[in-house]
């Protein structure tokens, strides 16, 4: 198994996923392949493509990663989820299923404002409202660099759509387009003129979604982007204090949306994946997912889930989510960020 999310998914599957599923199948072992905040999706995508090809075995049988699984979806080089082989897929919202574009949604989370109800008096709306807040509040804010974790990829990807048509927005989920990347100019230059505004004040930013979190706990930066799973296992492990408070922005939102599996058409145990994948879409690991410290938005109807759990969750419309970007214009946008921001 290839794991491309944070060390909270690392975590989930190694402590708790994994562990339960060999006690239930003892025929299978799971190998896990950790890679932090999916740095190396491009040699994941190119050895599978290059598998396919030959007709040799990738060595991965099942993929945790959005960004790679839906360019592998759109190469037609993963297995289709079906509810004949993966049964609890039936149990999945058919929208997620439809998001999640030849993937197998699995869990959901988004990116949302995280901030001190103690001292934010007024908590922006809108994305216009959290630029001109930054302005007016010098280095209490930041976001995590782009290739260090989703939070702040996020808060960057959703700057630079502020000059993108909806239309335009959907089309950088689904497919690579580098003439719509060119209109990222704009807002690479607005992302430039908040490294005064941010904290430091000098164009550095927390190196990872865990170092955004920190600063938030210890009231250096009074509001920052942070992933909702995070952010609520923060707050239950008392790492962040009661006033820190996390609300969603419009115009446009911060992106979301399920995290899916995807199996490769090529691997050589897509049985045993399928097996798996059908495992975490129990009610007994969506109740882990929700009620563990990764407090994970689940993905099955609510109705089969523990309802003391489920009651924190059963307000989130998971399907009113954005969605984030191919994994081919992430990467070109996180590269343009990095030579066209920090340290300018």
């Amino acid at each position: 198994m290839h794991i491309s999310g944070d060390i909270n998914i690392q975590k989930l599957w190694e402590t708790i996923i994994i562990p339960a599923f060999e006690k239930e199948y003892p025929n299978y072992k799971v190998n896990v392949t950790f890679d932090r905040n999916g740095l190396r999706e491009a040699q994941l995508i190119a050895r599978i493509t290059a598998a396919k090809a030959t007709r040799r075995d990738p060595q991965v049988d099942i993929i945790e990663g959005t960004g790679a699984i839906l360019t592998l979806s759109a190469g037609n080089l993963l297995y289709r989820p079906s509810p004949t082989l993966i049964p609890n897929l039936k149990t999945v919202n058919k929208l997620l299923v439809k998001q999640a574009a030849g993937g197998i949604p699995y869990r959901a989370s988004t990116v949302m404002l995280a901030y001190n109800s103690a001292k934010v008096t007024k908590v922006p709306k809108t994305l216009d409202e959290l630029l001109a807040w930054i302005k007016a509040n010098p280095g209490k804010f930041s976001y995590n660099v782009p290739s260090g974790g989703g939070s702040g990829n996020s808060f960057v990807q959703t700057v630079v759509d502020m000059n993108l048509t909806p239309d335009e927005r959907v089309r950088m989920s689904l497919v690579e387009d580098k003439e719509i990347q060119k209109k990222w100019a704009k807002g690479l230059e607005t992302l430039r003129d908040l490294n005064k505004y941010t904290y430091g004040k000098n164009g550095t930013y927390p190196a990872n979604n865990v170092a955004t979190l920190t600063l938030l706990g210890t009231g250096e930066i009074d509001m920052g982007t942070v992933w909702s799973d995070m952010f609520a296992s923060a707050k239950a492990a008392g790492t962040m204090p009661a006033s820190m408070k996390a609300t969603a922005i419009k115009s446009p939102s911060l992106t979301g949306g399920p995290a899916v599996l995807g199996i490769p058409i090529n691997g050589k145990n897509r049985a045993g994946a399928r097996l798996l994948a059908n495992f975490a879409l129990t009610p007994a690991m969506q109740n882990e997912i929700m009620g563990n410290f990764l407090k994970g938005i689940p993905v099955i109807s609510g109705k089969l889930l523990d309802q003391t759990l489920f009651e924190n969750f059963k307000d989130i419309d998971v399907t009113d989510m954005r969605a984030p970007y191919l994994a081919a214009n992430n990467n070109e946008l996180r590269s343009q960020w990095s030579l066209n921001v920090p340290g300018k």
